[in-house]
């Protein structure tokens, strides 16, 4: 098999949804097809021997990999990899900064890339472009040069082609794809011991509804708490947990107080990843609330995949590329975001009818198995790489 180079900014021990994709990208690829190329990060030195594929870290801050100091040296030791690796094709974990490298390796070695797309880096684009010429015309080039555009939903996918058609750029849409994002089956399952969750987060004596997201304005957290502060008079022992951290954990602590629900909700932050599959076990009913704001969206929603996983049934709204992850009727349900009623009544439903839900939870982790995992996942772009490498 022909070997791949990934350059990512976003790469673990890095949080977040895309630093989890690279990160299962290295570990899935087979041993010895793929190269990663990325900055320093705390503690990477403990994590990057996990991997059976080589990382190259630079001897920079990844942060400093977005400066035009970090991406001219990134530039450099990449085409040096490109070349002492034997490499065939370039991907390109975000446009950026990961796409000037890989512009610069095809320049001078001759090398294709490809760009993964995530959805919200679409609707930064899209406002860029529209404001500065300077950006639409680098843009442009990042995008037509690339040899395949691989986006997370279809959602992402049609915004990719609107990006394109605003650029000018044609005969391009033929170059998307899609590939669906997944969970780990093995590590996020059912029947799991919660026993030592419970105990260290206080979860007991209560039933939950879960949450795994960044707290930020879009990911609709405030209206999953309103929702809670509705149906709590009929669910005394009903609690909500949140998974997460972020900037906007302040405001939804004041929502909180203010819908007098605060013995209900719990903001776990600084959860390690070891923790995630036994607390997914400790919920009835997964929410994925999120909206798109501005120059964010949920463009796939891998905590969705992982909810289902876990035999959760998901309730979602149907916005951005969450109905590529939650399949309506099937393993979840799919709402108006916006909708306090109606997203309401369905989580009644859903905590009501506990056939319903366990039929939904059941079809979920079934879906994963078959389809929404990572082994498929890097399976589909190692083969999307070799149909477009240089070899």
């Amino acid at each position: 098999m022909s070997k791949q180079l990934l350059l990512v900014y976003d790469f673990p021990p890095m949080g977040g949804g895309i630093a989890r994709w690279m990160g299962e990208l290295a570990r899935r690829f087979p041993p010895g097809t793929l190269v990663i190329s990325t900055g320093q990060y705390p503690g990477s030195a403990a994590t990057d021997p996990q991997f059976p594929n080589q990382v190259d870290r630079l001897p920079v801050a990844a942060r400093r990999l977005r400066t035009v100091q970090g991406t001219v040296r990134w530039s450099r030791r990449a085409v040096a990899l490109a070349r002492s690796c034997q490499v065939e094709f370039v991907w390109c974990g975000n446009i950026k900064p990961g796409a000037y490298p890989a512009r610069w390796i095809r320049s001078r070695v001759g090398i294709p890339y490809g760009l993964m797309l995530h959805g919200g880096d679409l609707l930064i684009l899209r406002n860029q472009v529209r404001h500065s010429w300077a950006k639409r015309k680098t843009a442009a080039v990042l995008l037509r040069s690339a040899s395949v555009l691989v986006t997370n939903s279809l959602w992402t996918a049609n915004l990719c082609r609107a990006v394109l058609d605003d650029l000018g750029i044609s005969g391009r849409a033929d170059a998307v794809r899609t590939v669906a994002l997944g969970a780990d089956p093995k590590l996020f399952r059912t029947g799991l011991d919660q026993t030592e969750v419970r105990a260290r987060y206080k979860l007991d004596g209560r039933r939950w509804l879960l949450s795994v997201a960044r707290l930020t304005e879009h990911k609709g957290i405030d209206t999953a708490l309103r929702v809670l502060a509705r149906v709590a008079g009929d669910y005394p022992d009903l609690g909500y947990m949140v998974i997460g951290s972020g900037n906007d954990l302040a405001r939804l602590n004041g929502l909180v107080s203010e819908l007098g629900i605060a013995d209900r909700v719990k903001f776990l932050v600084d959860v390690p990843d070891r923790d995630l599959a036994p607390l997914y076990n400790c919920a009835e009913v997964y929410l994925g609330l999120s909206r798109v704001m501005n120059e964010r969206a949920e463009g796939f929603g891998i905590s969705l995949v992982e909810a289902s996983a876990c035999g959760l049934p998901v309730l979602a709204s149907r916005t951005g590329g969450i109905p590529d992850a939650v399949r309506d009727g099937e393993t979840g349900l799919l709402v108006d975001g916006d909708q306090l009623e109606q997203i309401s009544g369905s989580l009644r439903v859903l905590l009501d009818d506990r056939t319903l839900a366990r039929r939904l939870g059941e079809a979920g982790r079934r879906a994963v198995e078959g389809h929404y995992n990572w082994d498929r996942v890097a399976a589909d772009l190692a083969r999307i790489g070799q149909e477009h490498g240089k070899g």
